[in-house]
């Protein structure tokens, strides 16, 4: 059975990192990343929050598409609300694939300092970047965190995965992860 591998976590914790090795390991994995999937909306530069918002349906129809017929994917997003959480879920279903939600969690200053420190080469990171220093900094980076801890509170078949060591060492608990989540 296909699966959506929905990797979520908050700013700074190292969602695309992980997704871009996985899907690098496990051949045929579509690596879905709406940030990046938002850049090709016009105008996206002056309205990131927008474009995120225009591209997702579309993320979700190639989502659907992708594990109907070809194979998993994997998907680094930051998703907060139930709601969202919800169409993704809801998508892997209609496409009779299984859902894995790993909740990736760092500390605050751990996840605010690795956002801080990330390259700024790739234009939808700088539009991140760009987008949490004007919101706020530090303090929206641990807001996020605050309200995908108690997203997940409300579905025990998340699994939380300590991010706070190495990329390895996550990367080993990530795999753990989906193999312990993945429908039998």
């Amino acid at each position: 059975m296909n699966r959506l591998i929905l990797l979520n976590g908050p700013p700074g914790v190292g969602k695309s990192t992980l997704a871009t090795r996985y899907a690098a390991e496990h051949p045929g994995t579509l690596r879905c990343d709406i940030d990046v999937l938002r850049t090709m909306i016009g105008g996206w530069e002056d309205d990131y929050e927008r474009a995120g918002g225009l591209i997702r349906p579309a993320a979700l129809g190639l989502i659907a598409a992708y594990l109907r017929g070809s194979g998993d994917v994997v998907l680094p997003q930051l998703i907060a609300r139930a709601t969202e959480l919800a169409k993704f879920e809801g998508a892997a279903g209609d496409a009779g694939a299984g859902f894995v939600h790993v909740l990736l969690l760092a500390g605050p200053e751990t996840c605010h300092g690795r956002f801080e420190a990330r390259g700024t080469d790739e234009p939808h990171l700088r539009a991140a970047k760009q987008t949490v220093d004007e919101a706020g900094g530090a303090e929206v980076v641990a807001g996020y965190r605050q309200a995908l801890v108690e997203l997940a509170a409300g579905r025990p078949e998340t699994v939380q995965v300590d991010a706070s060591g190495s990329a390895d060492e996550t990367y080993a608990a990530v795999l753990a992860a989906i193999e312990d989540l993945s429908p039998a």
